[in-house]
């Protein structure tokens, strides 16, 4: 895409699944990209590879030094680390509040840095990873779904108060990814997401056609619109189908319960790089 060539470009949780696939494919269209990640090692590893700059560390706080790595400006800015954390009322105060200060504060913190840059030249862009969780919800992790609906709905504010002065924004709401998330999703990922998995290449391919379009939503796995139009419709009926598939989960876990499994256990509370998104960070 011609309009990213040259663009000045930041990913967050770029050390590995989506978001290392977005960094790659930034750069292969000629952006200038800077890679962020908490882990240091793995974010310098993608930016070796695609000839980036390194700005490792906790994604909140990021942006005045990715601003200076990349000489002065950010065109293009992707929201994209995050954490999965299972559980319901049940998990304690500091995984909801970590699920929260990631999943939607992160985001807020990028975006009171960069909207005085953007608004003042009349264009920026931002791409904020959701998940479909956003859209929908996910079985086994309370946190993780209502915070992904709060990332949803601050992209969505984004959008509707500053496009009319240049600001684009995208809404990316994968379901599975083949990440090292999804592999700790346990039976809840067995059952809703591993079936129809797609590669982070593939998202960050939507992307690319989402950008070009110039499209707020980007649904990776298209069947989502679906899904999404009939909780809007018949919300009775899709919850009655969600329980459904809540006591197939239950019933899993019985299984495995009673079979004395060991490895994951997909209940209670847990933490991990969400949808692939590619970390806590970042």
């Amino acid at each position: 895409m011609e309009a990213l060539r040259d663009a000045r470009v930041v990913v967050t949780g770029a050390g590995g699944g989506i978001g290392a696939a977005l960094a790659r494919r930034f750069a292969a269209e000629g952006a200038r990209v800077v890679v962020n990640d908490l882990d240091a090692d793995a974010a310098r590893k993608v930016a070796d590879e695609i000839g980036a700059a390194v700005v490792a560390g906790d994604a909140s706080g990021i942006v005045p030094a990715a601003r200076t790595a990349l000489g002065g400006g950010i065109d293009v800015f992707c929201a994209n680390a995050g954490v999965g954390t299972g559980g319901g009322p049940e998990a304690d105060d500091a995984a909801w509040e970590l699920a929260w200060d990631v999943n939607v504060m992160a985001h807020v913190r990028a975006a009171r840095a960069l909207l005085p840059e953007w608004l003042e030249r009349g264009r920026g862009r931002f791409v904020s990873t959701v998940s479909a969780a956003g859209l929908l919800t996910m079985i086994g992790a309370a946190p993780y779904s209502v915070t992904k609906h709060g990332a949803l709905a601050f992209a969505e504010w984004l959008s509707l108060t500053y496009r009319h002065r240049g600001v684009r924004v995208h809404a990316v709401c994968p379901q599975g990814v083949r990440t090292a998330m999804l592999r700790s999703t346990g039976p809840a990922g067995d059952l809703v997401l591993t079936p129809g998995a797609i590669e982070p290449e593939d998202v960050a391919e939507a992307v690319m056609r989402g950008i070009a379009d110039d499209r707020f939503l980007i649904l990776p796995h298209p069947e989502v619109a679906g899904y999404s139009a009939a909780r809007a419709a018949e919300p009775e009926r899709w919850l009655r189908g969600m329980n459904k598939l809540q006591r197939s989960y239950e019933g899993l876990l019985a299984q495995q319960a009673a079979g004395g499994a060991g490895g994951r256990s997909g209940a209670g509370t847990t933490t991990g790089t969400t949808g692939g998104e590619g970390g806590r960070q970042a």
